[in-house]
């Protein structure tokens, strides 16, 4: 007897259907990719610095006497060996005087002793006198011709001190503010009188950090400071107009910090540059360089560092990366980690784990605003 069970057979038809969809796997998920390119980049990096003067010189009297008169306005430019400050100078100039009577008083008492030589010279010839006479008028002589050298010392102080009573700019700069008014007495003790500072050309110094600065070392990109360009931007953000060069690199490194200090050279013709002010410090070499550039959408971040995934036989694949500097247009460009034509995922990054199949659709590149 045969019983018809339709329900029964559609459901055993069915079962081989069934079983194939659950083994089937899901879709590789689609992400967006782009090519890694080649770019030449002028390599840049940003640091705070501050400006100094060259020169900067604190006048201070070198001898006590009554400041009698300030030559100079406050703030203004001076150039090199102009008189500033005068201190009272008679009491000197008397000095000088003394001494000058003193040598001549005393080149007069040699010009006797070596007469007297002369004479005993002749005179112990004849032997009317005794060799020991000769010798004391010898010594005499001696004596005398010391104390000239003596007095001579003694005139050439003087007179240095009485020139000291003009203080003179020692370098060319501007000069501030008058720390001491005429009529005071001044002294070496009295402190600076004025501070006089350069003003072209001026340094800027800056603190770079150990990271860095074996970054440098290791790219041998340091020994090419002479050829690297210093810009500075104001704290309002504009841009100074001249270009500096790195002279100086500490020979120290500054252990509360752990930063070598580098010092540029800029020229400052407007005045722009004032000393002690503090400015943003661009360092970028000569000639461009060529980078490989990626999107800063594709850098992925964790505890080892910065990576990425590229595309490799149908598979996302994890690239760890050395970034160098950022670029305008949201790009950033890689040191060490990626070669030029890599497939790197930037769209579709919440769906990617390491080892998993993807389907790579490429993405228009955005337009760059320049490096």
């Amino acid at each position: 007897m045969r019983i018809a069970v339709p329900g029964l057979a559609l459901a055993l038809a069915l079962m081989p259907l069934a079983a194939a969809g659950q083994s089937a796997l899901p879709p590789a998920p689609a992400v967006g990719v782009t090519r890694a390119a080649k770019e030449p980049i002028t390599l840049s990096m940003s640091f705070t610095g501050r400006i100094e003067a060259i020169d900067r010189v604190n006048l201070v009297a070198r001898v006590n006497g009554f400041l009698q008169e300030r030559t100079f306005r406050e703030g203004q430019e001076v150039a090199k060996d102009d008189l500033l400050f005068i201190i009272e100078r008679e009491p000197y100039r008397a000095a000088v005087e003394a001494a000058q009577a003193a040598l001549a008083s005393a080149e007069a008492a040699k010009q006797n002793a070596d007469v007297q030589l002369a004479r005993a010279e002749d005179l112990l010839r004849t032997r009317d006198i005794p060799p020991a006479t000769r010798d004391q008028r010898k010594a005499e002589a001696a004596m005398a011709a010391a104390r000239v050298l003596e007095a001579q010392a003694a005139l050439t102080q003087a007179e240095i001190n009485l020139d000291y009573t003009l203080i003179r700019a020692p370098v060319a700069g501007r000069i501030g503010r008058a720390a001491v008014s005429p009529g005071n007495v001044v002294g070496p003790a009295t402190g600076p009188l004025a501070l006089l500072v350069g003003q072209d050309p001026m340094y800027v110094t800056f603190p770079v950090s150990q990271r860095v600065f074996l970054t440098l070392r290791q790219s041998g990109r340091q020994d090419e400071r002479a050829r690297m360009r210093v810009r500075i931007r104001f704290q309002d953000g504009s841009l100074y107009d001249q270009l500096g060069r790195i002279d100086f690199v500490d020979v120290t490194v500054a252990q509360a910090t752990d930063t070598i200090t580098v010092r540029a050279r800029i020229d400052n013709p407007d005045r722009r540059l004032v000393d002690g002010q503090l400015v943003s410090v661009t360092v970028e070499g000569e000639e461009p360089e060529q980078r490989v550039v990626v999107p800063q959408a594709a850098l992925l971040l964790d505890q080892q560092g910065a990576y990425v995934f590229v595309v490799e036989d149908g598979r996302a694949v994890v690239r760890r990366l050395r970034t160098g500097q950022a670029l305008e247009g949201g790009r950033i460009a890689v040191e060490d980690g990626l070669a030029e034509g890599d497939l790197v995922i930037v769209d579709g990054l919440q769906r990617v784990r390491p080892g998993q199949p993807v389907q790579a659709v490429p993405v228009a590149p955005r337009p760059a605003r320049g490096s």
